[in-house]
């Protein structure tokens, strides 16, 4: 009787912001630089789509290996793009779905 259950005992956990503890300007360039890297005009991104399908690949995975190379991806670099699906799913990467919704089996 007479408990209202009273201040918390435990110290909540310090406030993070979302870019972390280093700069804020960092964040905010990444940030852009991302959206711009995976923003295409839909004639680029139709392109793309229709080559990753030609060699099995999705659009993600496609201009991923484009935009960490800088080059497209031929049909013998498929393999080790394929080989490197289980460990992007386990980290969290891209993995993906092509633009027509359809998920990878």
């Amino acid at each position: 009787m007479g408990d209202n259950g009273g201040p918390p005992l435990d110290e909540p956990p310090p406030y993070e912001p979302e870019w972390g503890k280093g700069e804020i300007n960092r964040y905010f360039e990444w940030r852009t630089a991302h959206r711009r890297a995976w923003r295409k005009p839909p004639a680029i991104a139709l392109r793309r789509e229709e080559r990753a399908e030609a060699l099995g690949l999705t659009y993600e995975e496609y201009t991923l290996e484009l935009l960490e190379r800088g080059r497209h991806p031929q049909p013998e670099d498929v393999a080790g793009i394929k080989a490197k699906r289980a460990e992007r799913r386990r980290s969290g990467g891209v993995v993906g779905q092509s633009l027509k919704g359809l998920r990878l089996k």
